[in-house]
């Protein structure tokens, strides 16, 4: 037996008695068997009022009272402009994301870019380890995943360079001078890896750190700062002028036969004019001229020896 059931039986016999009750108030009737009709009929009627009519009004004004109730939640917050939080639990997967990367975005302090030729280059260990570089080096997954197909490759250099890569990065990601970001990126626009790194500096509005020219050059036009190392490089080797004296250990010949060279501490090429012969030796020598190309700073030297002959 439900509840339901009972609750309506319950509802006829209460209407009913109630409506026994005020047949006796109604005006006596001489004849006692119409008079006991009518007090029976009265109680029916009032038994199926209370078995029938009573659920459906009662539910029609529940709902009825549920529809204003909305209407007026809903006036008082389009009054107020609060948002809407139906759509909020109908899309909150996609305005969680976006939230979060937001957040991300902003939460990046000095954020790089870092490519897979800087991280095989290995420098860069040495930059931020030594506290020249700080902020947040994003590194996207798919030049992790470059470095990873370059360090199973068949050929043994290029095997030795991408694992070297990996080790450069585990490296950086111990060091305390600064954070690492494996970005895990989706659908990138762009077709080769480059022009995917560009888009993702773009979007966090960061640099890019390389050795790649190519790269460098493309950054540079598309408005992208880049760190190039092979430039940090150059632009920290000794600064000689002209007349400064120099000892320099010849090592080899160059290009001309009369020509010696040497190299300073930091890998600078130096040219010592008709220094073949002091070939295996260290001779004192001043700086005539500093000339800089595209492969780096070059430095010719002559010996005192030739520098007085050519006064006599």
């Amino acid at each position: 037996m439900s509840l339901q059931f009972v609750f309506h039986v319950l509802l006829g016999v209460s209407f009913g008695m109630l409506g026994y009750f005020l047949s006796a108030s109604l005006p006596d009737i001489e004849n006692t068997g119409i008079s006991i009709a009518v007090k029976l009929a009265v109680s029916l009627a009032s038994g199926a009022i209370g078995v029938f009519i009573v659920p459906i009004v009662s539910k029609w004004v529940r709902d009825w009272s549920g529809i204003l109730a909305r209407r007026i939640a809903k006036e008082v917050i389009s009054q107020l402009r609060l948002p809407d939080f139906r759509n909020m639990r109908q899309f909150p997967s996609r305005i969680g994301k976006t939230d979060t990367k937001k957040k991300e975005e902003k939460a990046y302090d000095n954020p790089i870019v870092v490519d897979t030729s800087a991280l095989i280059d290995g420098r860069v260990a040495d930059v931020v380890e030594n506290g020249f570089l700080y902020g947040t080096l994003i590194v996207p997954r798919l030049v992790l995943l470059e470095l990873q197909h370059i360090a199973d490759a068949a050929n043994a250099l290029r095997r030795g360079k991408g694992r070297r890569g990996l080790d450069i990065l585990d490296k950086i990601r111990k060091s305390k001078q600064v954070k690492v970001v494996i970005y895990k990126n989706g659908e990138i626009e762009g077709k080769s890896t480059d022009e995917k790194l560009l888009t993702i500096a773009k979007s966090f509005k960061a640099k890019i750190m390389t050795t790649d020219f190519n790269l460098n050059k493309v950054a540079t036009v598309s408005g992208i700062k880049t760190l190039n190392i092979n430039e940090l490089v150059n632009s920290l080797k000794t600064t000689l002028l002209p007349g400064e004296p120099l000892t320099v250990k010849v090592i080899q010949a160059g290009k001309e036969k009369s020509q010696g060279v040497g190299y300073l501490e930091d890998g600078t090429m130096i040219v010592v004019e008709n220094g073949a012969r002091y070939s295996g030796q260290e001779v004192q020598t001043k700086v005539m001229r500093v000339l800089q190309t595209a492969a780096g700073r070059m430095i010719f030297v002559q010996t005192a020896s030739e520098e007085q002959k050519q006064e006599a």
